[in-house]
């Protein structure tokens, strides 16, 4: 049986570091090694207790969370689950958390009653334990050029991923010239920050990024984000493709689901596009990935036990690509 998950639990309010501590406990394999007030108290336990995993108040007097977060990101990286409240505030600073490096942000419980806990139990659980070992990085901070507009080939770029991936998308659409492939995005993002995450990316990259919708025609120079909800998202036609809306069933609790998005891109594209997973957990993604190889597709996927980089696939060739080459390997492959 594999190491118990350690989880070290920061929270200004000793109700709720009690609540989350209790609710982490009866996820099966993980244990609460310590629980602290804010990042002074957090920096010394730490130092002793080696936690795989932390979870971070956003809202703490003094040093507030983001802060201590961007702290951690740049003297000693690990995974750091956010929580924050049900408010706009709280939804630009989940975003915010997520550009700096965390895994993901929870909305914290309208009521501090262990039931609502409950309700997020499982999705925590999951989170927890696939970030045990991951490598975690944080945002980049030197600003990232356009590059020179491109001569497009037709090709469309679907990208899937986690809401660990949001640092990722900063930095892969920041280098996007402004006419950009039609790019169609599904993440896994916590409800409500869809539309925050795109105002904040449309004030920091070149190309136009909007909230995918039933039968928009994807066009270059366009990003489109599927927001959680009720549908997944697929593209209908290459070339010429629209956006359609499937309200159908989650897959793999998720939805809308990456793998449904990349099979749909598989077999409208065939040759013509480019499937791009950014940290996937695994449950969602996989069999996406496989219909692209099927199709014939490129697939550029995270090289395997959580190393750094990724392994470009087309039928059976494969090529490594480093972190910082990600985004000139995919504008080459949508060049002339």
């Amino acid at each position: 049986m594999a190491a118990a998950t350690k989880v070290l639990v920061v929270d200004d309010s000793l109700t709720m570091r009690a609540l989350l501590s209790g609710a982490l406990e009866r996820i099966p394999n993980v244990v609460v090694v310590g629980s602290a007030d804010g990042a002074d108290e957090a920096r010394s336990m730490v130092e002793s207790l080696h936690p795989d995993v932390m979870t971070l108040d956003v809202e703490m007097p003094g040093m507030s969370g983001l802060e201590y977060l961007a702290e951690i990101m740049e003297k000693r990286p690990m995974p750091v689950i956010m929580f924050s409240t049900r408010t706009e505030a709280g939804a630009e600073a989940s975003i915010e958390a997520l550009r700096l490096g965390a895994i993901d942000c929870f909305p914290k419980p309208k009521v501090a009653v262990a039931a609502e806990f409950d309700k997020i139990l499982a999705k925590l659980g999951k989170r927890i334990k696939a970030a045990k070992g991951a490598n975690v990085r944080g945002a980049s901070k030197k600003k990232a050029q356009a590059a020179a507009p491109l001569d497009w080939n037709g090709r469309l770029l679907a990208i899937g991923g986690e809401a660990a991936s949001t640092n990722a998308m900063f930095d892969l659409f920041s280098t996007f010239p402004a006419n950009c492939p039609p790019t169609v995005v599904v993440q896994h993002l916590g409800g409500g920050l869809a539309a925050t995450l795109i105002d904040k990316m449309s004030a920091e990259i070149a190309p136009r990024i909007v909230l995918a919708e039933d039968g928009m025609t994807v066009e270059q120079g366009v990003i489109y984000l599927a927001a959680p909800g009720d549908a997944h998202v697929v593209v209908d036609g290459w070339p010429n493709g629209r956006l359609r809306m499937l309200p159908r069933d989650p897959v793999a609790g998720e939805r809308p689901s990456i793998s449904i998005l990349f099979a749909s891109v598989a077999k409208a594209c065939g040759t013509e596009a480019i499937g791009l997973l950014l940290g996937a957990d695994g449950e969602d993604g996989d069999a996406g990935v496989r219909a692209l190889q099927a199709g014939g597709s490129y697939s550029v996927i995270p090289m395997e036990n959580h190393a750094p980089g990724f392994t470009l696939q087309r039928k059976l060739a494969t090529q490594p690509v480093p972190m910082d080459q990600l985004s000139a390997t995919i504008l080459k492959l949508c060049s002339r």
